[in-house]
């Protein structure tokens, strides 16, 4: 009974090892004493006990690998940047993967510093951050040619991330800071010039406005001067008398405007009739002598 148990217990043994699964997105490497043999896919598979092995199971999935690498600018700065490869088994080589690349992460990475600090010298600081796309694609044309050969196909590279030195960032932003003040003091003295057109134009056209005024204003006077000297004259009064009569009455209506508000800053000087008729009598005596220079002058 003990040799028929232990019999039927390696019998279970070996049929248990006589099968395998293999996981989706998977597939194993199969080795016959030690020599590669076959490649499985994903579902049930049957197998030599202890002849066959499973050497590996390979991950048919997309992976990515992050790489940190510091190089340097054309213009001497130095940067860490963040490049991601996305990669996958191609699965018809399969073996290849496995068998001729003992550590296929190393490897991409060795071709990602390659490129990188041979593309980003080329390029000053701002232009890596506009171009960063351009060092990406260098970096998957350079991968793609070289992993697919070892079984790998690359899918995507992308640069993450552009990290200056601190001191750098620093300067940058005071730069970007100085520009922005920059441009705000450009629009505002902008700004500031438009204000002033805006009220040297509105001033020019009250300015126009007031004159106009005043010319209107002193054609009504003269015209009703005119029509109060003739009245006079109708009433025999003569030119001087009628000129004199009319003076003193806008003396004091004048000074009647005057009194009518505590906020004028008119001052008129002499404030008395007399001194009116004198005022008016010398004009007189002036424009005579004035026109009898002329008549001699002639």
């Amino acid at each position: 009974m003990t040799y028929l148990g232990f019999i039927i217990f390696f019998a279970l043994v070996v049929l248990f090892a006589s099968f395998f699964t293999v996981k989706q997105a998977t597939a194993a490497i199969v080795e016959r004493l030690g020599k590669f043999h076959t490649v499985r896919q994903s579902g049930l598979h049957l197998k030599i006990p202890f002849i066959d092995q499973v050497a590996k199971r390979m991950n048919l999935r997309i992976q990515q690998l992050d790489v940190i690498i510091d190089t340097k600018t054309l213009d001497n700065v130095f940067i860490r940047m963040k490049v991601s490869v996305q990669y996958q088994v191609i699965a018809s080589q399969v073996a290849d993967s496995f068998y001729r690349l003992e550590n296929p992460e190393n490897q991409i990475t060795s071709y990602v510093f390659d490129v990188v600090r041979a593309e980003v010298p080329k390029l000053k600081l701002d232009d890596v951050f506009v171009r960063k796309d351009d060092v990406a694609i260098a970096v998957k044309g350079e991968l793609q040619e070289a992993m697919q050969s070892y079984g790998y196909d690359i899918i995507k590279a992308l640069v993450t991330d552009i990290d200056p030195d601190e001191q750098v960032k620093h300067a940058m932003n005071r730069i970007n800071a100085a520009e922005r003040e920059k441009t705000a003091a450009e629009y505002e003295s902008e700004a500031q010039k438009i204000r002033i057109v805006a009220v040297a134009k509105a001033e020019a056209e009250s300015k126009k406005l007031q004159g106009q005024g005043i010319a209107d204003q002193r054609r009504e006077i003269a015209a009703g001067l005119v029509e109060s000297v003739k009245m006079l004259n109708e009433a025999n009064i003569n030119a001087q008398e009628a000129s004199a009569l009319i003076v003193v009455t806008q003396h004091y209506d004048t000074l009647q405007a005057i009194g009518s508000t505590n906020k004028s800053s008119l001052v008129l000087l002499p404030n008395s009739p007399n001194s009116a008729s004198t005022l008016l009598n010398d004009l007189m005596v002036s424009m005579a002598a004035t026109q009898q220079m002329e008549h001699i002058k002639e």
